[in-house]
């Protein structure tokens, strides 16, 4: 019980450790992973795509036997994990989506409705969160540092967190005011940080530059992609 944080209703924690801790005893579960998966589930669903989180070897093989085709790596031609090869997408599109952050922790939330949120739908999923009932995580992902594959708290995810908690109604967590104190410091500067920070280098880096301004826009969306089945989909009254 020390890490629950269940004495209040919104309840904030990083990574693996948190949906595991925080998942079987919150009422909705919203993972932010916003450099980059839950953006690409976002860009993705909102045009009617099915996403399938996975984490594991063989993503060609589940694949397969989800009648779905499977992202490439960073810098392949197709869609991958950058939302910039998101952004049109065929009628219904099944699309697997390998991710050692975003998908892990969606595929960890048990029974748990989970919804995946970042900076462009948070104020549509806080709004959705408030719907499954008064108690609610957040969980942002985090990166990892290489090659120890330590969890690395995430700007860009703190922050999503907390534009999100910061559209939520109830009792907060220490951890979760840390969060929306994030978001509300960076005021209008939002964009501007997200776009400076060390996740948004790396995309430059790796020739991903065009990815930023999709991240780093705020409540551009009504989509609020839910877990069905194994499956992110467009939640329809979202």
């Amino acid at each position: 019980m020390t890490f629950t944080q269940s004495t209040f209703d919104i309840r904030c924690e990083w990574g693996m450790h948190g949906v595991e801790v925080l998942a079987p005893i919150s009422d909705v579960v919203i993972i932010i992973d916003v450099f980059s998966f839950t953006t690409c589930v976002e860009i993705a669903t909102a045009q009617g795509a099915t996403i399938y989180p996975y984490r594991g070897e063989d993503a060609a093989g589940f694949a397969r036997s989800a009648g779905a085709e499977v992202a490439v790596k960073w810098g392949g031609n197709g869609y991958s994990l950058s939302p910039h090869s998101l952004c049109a997408l065929p009628p219904d599109l099944r699309l697997v989506l390998p991710s050692p952050n975003g998908s892990t922790l969606s595929l960890g939330t048990g029974h748990t409705p989970t919804l995946a949120g970042c900076l462009r739908n948070a104020r549509a999923v806080a709004a959705a969160a408030l719907r499954y009932g008064p108690r609610i995580a957040v969980v942002p992902a985090g990166e990892r540092w290489y090659p120890e594959e330590a969890l690395r708290p995430a700007y860009e995810d703190w922050l999503g967190a907390g534009a999100i908690i910061d559209a939520l109604s109830g009792t907060l967590s220490p951890e979760a005011r840390a969060a929306r104190a994030s978001f509300r410091d960076a005021g209008d500067q939002w964009a501007d940080l997200v776009t400076q920070c060390g996740s948004a280098r790396e995309h430059v880096e790796r020739g991903q530059g065009a990815n930023l301004a999709l991240v780093a826009a705020l409540n551009v969306s009504d989509c609020v992609p839910l877990l069905t089945d194994g499956a992110y989909r467009k939640l329809l009254d979202g």
